[in-house]
């Protein structure tokens, strides 16, 4: 059995004030963009908004998420963005960019693939962490994930009613559900990789 003495708690001490300071340089990122968009009438949003099917949204896949359509819109999506990306960050810098890169392109393609109409916004991001955090503890077989997935369903599990068309509503689905599946995807190709960590621990 291997013995690490106190290295694990300072390791996530460590983890967490790098994740503190990660989350919070992304929010001042986004709030600095918000006030560039702003200032020039929302014209970043549709020059670098995701535009379906066409070439010159294209670029959206990989800016969209920056850019959100008023304050209200990146208030909205701010705070569970930075609860659920710091909860991630604390497995690891690598994991933390795997799990943002998958969600980050999965919503970005099937918006491009499926949406209605120029989407901007961070939900999907939100969402691929939010569904990340539900199932990676079933992949992994860790109960104290799976009980950390139990809260979180607690306070956020209602939101991915979101995943689900809603006419009318001026909201992108697609990026919800695609952003939904990048964090599952996320999920399964990273189990592999725990388990062998969990097996050079363990004796």
């Amino acid at each position: 059995m291997a013995d690490y003495g106190g290295q694990a708690p300072r390791t996530q001490a460590s983890r967490a004030r790098r994740g503190l300071v990660v989350l919070g340089a992304l929010t001042a990122v986004l709030w600095g963009i918000q006030i560039v968009n702003v200032s020039t009438g929302r014209e970043l949003n549709f020059l670098l908004g995701n535009i379906p099917r066409t070439l010159y949204g294209l670029d959206g896949i990989i800016f969209s998420p920056l850019l959100h359509a008023d304050f209200s819109h990146l208030l909205s999506n701010n705070l569970p963005l930075v609860v659920l990306g710091f909860l991630v960050f604390l497995e690891g810098v690598r994991r933390f960019v795997a799990v943002l890169a998958s969600s980050w392109l999965v919503s970005g393609v099937g918006v491009w693939l499926t949406g209605a109409g120029l989407t901007v916004g961070s939900s999907g991001l939100v969402f691929g962490f939010l569904t990340y955090l539900l199932v990676r503890g079933f992949y992994n077989r860790s109960w104290k994930q799976i009980l950390l997935a139990v809260v979180i369903f607690m306070f956020y599990g209602s939101v991915l009613w979101g995943v689900l068309p809603t006419p009318g509503s001026g909201i992108s689905w697609q990026a919800h559900l695609f952003g939904a599946v990048g964090g599952v995807l996320a999920a399964v190709l990273l189990r592999k990789d725990s388990r062998r960590r969990n097996r050079r621990v363990g004796s």
